[in-house]
């Protein structure tokens, strides 16, 4: 069986389907999850982001010029072509490259080296890695020109101390998928709240001991990072160089010892995501519901094609009863090199890139992913439901309401040290039925000790 290995997880290929937001999709949502490599030989002790070498000059956007565009985007040399069409003077090649730590190592690598591409992909948590090794270019007086075609909460995606160090490319905010007909017949109510979750989690269990309402996954630390940002999470700030790490805040210590709660008194289950255990629940009902991402629709076809037309989305039950809020699980962004010396062409071409409506309508129609510039969420390659929600013909509709409530927060550059924390710690306090709020705690401990230990300023 071919499959993707992510940073946490490994997921069969050959379960995902093609098309918007099915195999194509799922693989970039997937890509915003696999953890940020912390690459402990190529990290800046000082962690400050500064280069010694002076940026080259910003140049002409209207000169010609040759750019090298490293990136894994699907089918992205179609969206290219549009480009070079268009500008023939200032050509775009693209270089496609693997994800994960690989890439980041290559681009560190190139970066030190002297010979890196003018522009990368690079996933949200991978993008302090960046900056620490002054390997991306400070965007922040691109950010004028592009802020308001993206929401705050996807703008906080690619913002380190008041900078901007990428333009936002593609978003998974979060939701509830749920199995319309179980949930009719049992005569259960779609909760709003977390509270209601709880409840409609033990009407589950009464009604029939052998369903759960959801899982709580330990592998999946970019699910729990995603739920920490809808409760209000704020797990890292860095201020000139010091981080401050706050993994073990409120909001997440409310939020996992309500989930820790309900799986140690055997309410919700505590196996873990994308396993054929996994799949099965998913598709004969043994799960009736799946906190996820916008991509969720393409993995359910994959896995559970049997139960096309069942499942219903909704958006994920509130903490209160004010605004809606959701978090993200997933994305990418576009960067350029700090050294390029084509910063004014390669400034005009991700401008051109992530938000003209032609390039973002071409991004999800070739290459599957859902925009993260908000005009693009109601491009029409969205005008119709996925393949397996064909009872929610608004489904994309709802989808873009829901995508201009998410917040999101930046991230560290130990985010692969912390994201497999995660996985060791909460595996093993849902087998020793333990508090989850203290597993947080050592989360945290874990965390911050290895920041320092990387030589970074911890507050």
């Amino acid at each position: 069986m071919s499959r993707l290995t992510t940073g946490f997880g490994r997921f069969p290929m050959n379960s995902l389907p093609n098309g918007p937001l099915g195999r194509r999709g799922f693989l970039k949502g997937v890509a915003g999850i696999g953890a940020a490599a912390a690459l402990p030989a190529l990290l800046a002790a000082c962690g400050s982001g500064a280069d010694e070498d002076a940026p080259p000059p910003r140049g002409n956007p209207d000169d010609p010029a040759n750019l090298t565009f490293w990136t894994w985007t699907t089918n992205v040399e179609k969206v290219v072509d549009i480009w070079n069409a268009k500008n023939p003077q200032q050509k775009v090649t693209v270089s496609r490259q693997a994800q994960g730590e690989e890439l980041l190592t290559k681009i560190i690598t190139a970066h030190r080296a002297g010979n890196a591409p003018d522009l990368v992909h690079a996933e949200y948590q991978a993008l302090p890695v960046l900056i620490t090794n002054g390997a991306i270019a400070d965007l922040t007086s691109l950010a004028g020109e592009v802020k308001s075609s993206f929401t705050e909460g996807t703008w906080n995606l690619t913002s380190f101390g008041g900078k901007t160090y990428a333009i936002p490319q593609d978003v998974g905010p979060m939701m509830l998928y749920y199995r319309e007909d179980l949930f009719q017949q049992f005569g259960l109510t779609v909760p709003k709240t977390w509270d209601e979750f709880a409840t409609v989690a033990r009407q589950v269990r009464q009604k029939d001991p052998n369903r759960y309402l959801a899982t709580f996954s330990s592998g999946d630390p970019g699910w729990f990072a995603g739920l920490a940002e809808q409760a209000g999470a704020n797990w890292w700030v860095n201020d000139n160089g010091t981080w401050t790490v706050s993994i073990n805040d409120e909001p997440t210590k409310r939020m996992a010892a309500f989930w820790g709660g309900l799986v140690n008194d055997g309410t919700l289950s505590g196996k873990p995501m994308y396993t054929p255990e996994w799949n099965k629940a998913m598709s004969d009902g043994t799960l009736l519901a799946w906190p996820s991402a916008v991509w969720g629709a393409g993995v359910l076809e994959g896995v559970a094609p049997s139960t096309k037309g069942k499942w219903r989305m909704a958006p994920l039950p509130q903490w209160g009863t004010g605004n809606q809020v959701a978090g993200y699980w997933g994305g990418s962004a576009t960067a350029i090199s700090a050294k390029s010396t084509q910063r004014a062409q390669a400034e005009k071409f991700v401008k051109w890139l992530n938000t003209d409506p032609e390039a973002v309508d071409a991004l999800v129609a070739q290459g599957g992913i859902y925009p993260a510039a908000t005009t693009g969420q109601s491009t029409p390659a969205l005008s119709k439901a996925p393949l397996m929600m064909p009872n929610q013909p608004a489904f994309f509709a709802d989808a873009a309401a829901i995508a201009k409530t998410a917040r999101g927060f930046s991230w560290a550059p130990n985010v692969n040290v912390t994201y497999s924390q995660y996985s060791d710690i909460l595996a093993k306090a849902i087998q020793d039925k333990s508090d989850f709020g203290a597993a947080v705690d050592r989360l945290q401990e874990a965390s911050v000790a290895d920041l320092k230990k990387q030589g970074f300023q911890v507050k």
